[in-house]
């Protein structure tokens, strides 16, 4: 079926399929956007397209931090470049935050096969207020499990953006992008019409 994971022999696999899979939605509602169009806001919420993006990105990418026990960056340092993590900046493009967001899936297949077993204990980094403060640890499972959540629930605003950017949707979007002939359950999308 088309934009579903193919079946999966075992956790880990299906996991991480999952997690691409997801991946590939948000790479989807940016598919055949200018960098102006991904930058634009045309929701009343302040999200574009390339922001979601990068903001995938920057979460997974911090999430594999966590597991790799890296040292994080101190609270009032991590929320100056927060809202900054949701917009791209002045010399970034769309092309190179998607680049950047492969580069980052490439290290999380590369961690997640280093790591023997799932249930490997992931301390819960302390001073941050949105983690708890009752629990000492996560497992590797639980990551990727967050990982699949957060990357579906922006790949979904990442539809809605695109929807109220130009109407263009998530299966015609798939379809053009993945290069699915035209059929009577649905036509690849070609882009705004051109007025004339």
């Amino acid at each position: 079926m088309a934009g579903s994971v193919p079946p999966v022999t075992d956790e880990r696999s299906g996991l991480l399929a999952y997690l691409a899979q997801q991946r590939h939605v948000i790479r989807i509602a940016a598919h055949g956007l200018s960098d102006e169009q991904a930058r634009a806001v045309p929701s009343a919420s302040d999200l574009s397209v390339g922001g979601l993006v990068k903001h995938a990105a920057n979460t997974e990418s911090g999430w594999i931090d966590v597991v790799l026990q890296q040292p994080q960056k101190p609270f009032d340092d991590a929320m100056a470049d927060y809202f900054d993590n949701y917009r791209l900046g002045e010399s970034e493009t769309l092309a190179s935050v998607l680049d950047r967001y492969d580069r980052i899936a490439a290290r999380t297949e590369e961690v997640i096969a280093g790591i023997e077993d799932l249930g490997q204990a992931v301390p819960v980094p302390q001073g941050v207020p949105w983690y708890p403060k009752d629990v000492e640890a996560w497992s590797v499972r639980w990551v990727l499990l967050h990982l699949i959540e957060e990357t579906a629930r922006h790949a979904g605003h990442a539809d809605i953006i695109r929807e109220s950017l130009d109407g263009a949707t998530a299966m015609p979007l798939m379809a053009a992008a993945e290069g699915w002939p035209e059929s009577d359950w649905v036509k690849p999308w070609r882009g705004a019409p051109v007025a004339g």
